[in-house]
């Protein structure tokens, strides 16, 4: 039997929340500097706190770097307000400001790091967050190659997600999300490298998403944006998910006919 393991630390996906442009603007050029030892991913950044709490690339995040003084909302309270969340980001505290130091801790900041951030310093409060996340190793297993499970080393635990469990694989930017009912992981591979390994089990709906077979429930039209579109249905579950123009004949393939793919 052969077998294939990968081990990739996960991307940390990062959001930040500074009023001052040039501020936020380092936290990038710093980001960049340190990828090699810590890969990370900007899902997104707001100038207000008010601004970042409403945004949706924010449920994305495992950690938010926040600055305390800002206008209306301050930082501590968009903490506050972060901790309410049923997964809420780790938050590392950006501030000129010495003296927030102990208010920070209060609501169980990550760290706290003094203007302008140290690139060292921002390297250690991010090590401290990824320790926490989910580091996926990729095992291929089988005499026949099947891609059979992912072992993902989660806070000091193994544990094996079936491919049986993922409902579907999108890509995201730099990054591919692996969907299960519970939870979402992060993979380094490419979808099209997970395309051919996944094979037997998925089926690619577009450019961007490979969907199980096993959960594929069926297809529904919509009328969205002036023309009818297609979405796959998945297994008691709510989210839909939209099916290119270029891959419709699945919907002839699933019907078991020669009739137009249309709605």
């Amino acid at each position: 039997m052969s077998k294939f393991l990968s081990n990739v630390k996960t991307p940390l996906k990062i959001f930040i929340v500074d009023d001052e442009a040039p501020a936020r603007a380092r936290l990038h050029r710093l980001l960049d500097d340190c990828q090699a030892p810590l890969p990370s991913l900007v899902v997104g950044e707001a100038g207000l706190a008010h601004e970042a709490l409403a945004a949706p690339a924010l449920a994305l995040a495992d950690v938010v770097l926040l600055d305390i003084e800002m206008p209306g909302m301050d930082g501590l309270r968009c903490a506050r307000e972060l901790m309410k969340r049923n997964s809420p980001p780790a938050v590392i505290f950006t501030t000129s400001h010495a003296d927030y130091a102990i208010k920070a801790f209060d609501v169980a900041a990550a760290d706290y790091l003094l203007k302008p951030v140290r690139l060292q310093r921002l390297v250690e409060a991010l090590n401290r967050v990824q320790r926490r996340l989910p580091v996926v190793d990729v095992a291929l297993a089988g005499a026949d190659q099947t891609f059979r499970y992912l072992n993902v080393n989660d806070k000091g635990r193994v544990l094996k997600v079936p491919v049986e469990e993922a409902l579907y694989l999108r890509a995201e930017l730099k990054y591919v999300t692996l969907r299960t009912r519970e939870r979402e992981f992060v993979l380094t591979d490419s979808l099209g490298q997970l395309e051919q390994k996944l094979a037997q089990d998925f089926l690619r709906i577009h450019r961007n998403c490979l969907v199980s077979r096993r959960h594929l429930y069926g297809f529904e039209a919509r009328f969205e944006e002036g023309e009818h579109r297609w979405f796959a249905v998945l297994h008691d579950w709510q989210e839909r998910l939209l099916v290119s123009r270029r891959q419709t004949h699945l919907i002839k393939s699933f019907r078991g006919d020669d009739g137009p793919a249309g709605p």
